[in-house]
């Protein structure tokens, strides 16, 4: 059954939001004419939503066809220390700028989410809004802007780190040091909270990686 296209979201936003919920993942091949059925949009729209998306690299050639690009080891080292720069100061900020509205969010956010911890899924679409909701505490829209452009690349990761055994309670415990540090005010100890977490994120996938390369060898 096609998932028809809102008036709110052109066929660009579709295919992006496909690919970062691992509908369409590294490898797979992207054909327009399938495209415009699934979305029920013409297939103009989509043919300039490709090009776009080649441009910005989330989809590459494969002789004569596009398929969603993967990142290599050097690729995702590069990802990561790129996030935890920005996050980090993204997080320190909000611990200077967020309203007591936006840390009320993110404390039921954090209490919500506790609810998904057995389900790697909702708790990897959870943990996107968590990390989101600081973002724009930060109330920069420029460091918002480079953020939404390096998760775009982080949609290419074949499986999200929250997958890994027991990595869904240790995540929330990182998210309420993260949350207690920007409800605190102190914008060192919120950076340091962030970069921990994603620290801890990343020697999760790379021993996904590992074990992945070992199985297929």
């Amino acid at each position: 059954m096609p998932d028809r296209a809102t008036p709110n979201k052109d066929a660009y936003e579709l295919i992006l939001e496909a690919i970062d919920s691992h509908i369409y993942r590294p490898g797979d091949r992207l054909v327009e004419s399938e495209l415009a059925d699934r979305f029920g949009v013409s297939r103009t729209p989509v043919r300039e939503a490709l090009q776009r998306l080649e441009t910005q690299s989330l989809l590459t050639r494969d002789g004569r066809s596009l398929i969603v690009a993967s990142l290599d080891h050097n690729q995702i080292s590069e990802l990561y220390t790129v996030r935890a720069e920005l996050e980090g100061l993204a997080a320190r900020l909000a611990a200077s700028h967020a309203t007591p509205e936006e840390v009320q969010v993110l404390q039921e956010m954090l209490a919500a989410d506790r609810a998904l911890v057995n389900d790697p899924e909702a708790l990897a679409r959870a943990n996107r809004r968590f990390h989101k909701q600081i973002h724009l505490a930060s109330h920069n829209r420029f460091l918002v802007q480079q953020l939404d452009l390096v998760y775009r690349s982080m949609a290419l990761l074949a499986t999200t780190s929250i997958a890994a055994e027991g990595r869904g309670p240790d995540t929330l415990d990182e998210h309420e040091s993260i949350v207690a540090a920007i409800t605190a005010g102190d914008g060192d100890a919120a950076n340091a909270a962030l970069r921990d977490h994603l620290s801890r994120a990343y020697v999760t996938r790379l021993k996904l990686d590992a074990a992945r390369v070992e199985a297929g060898s």
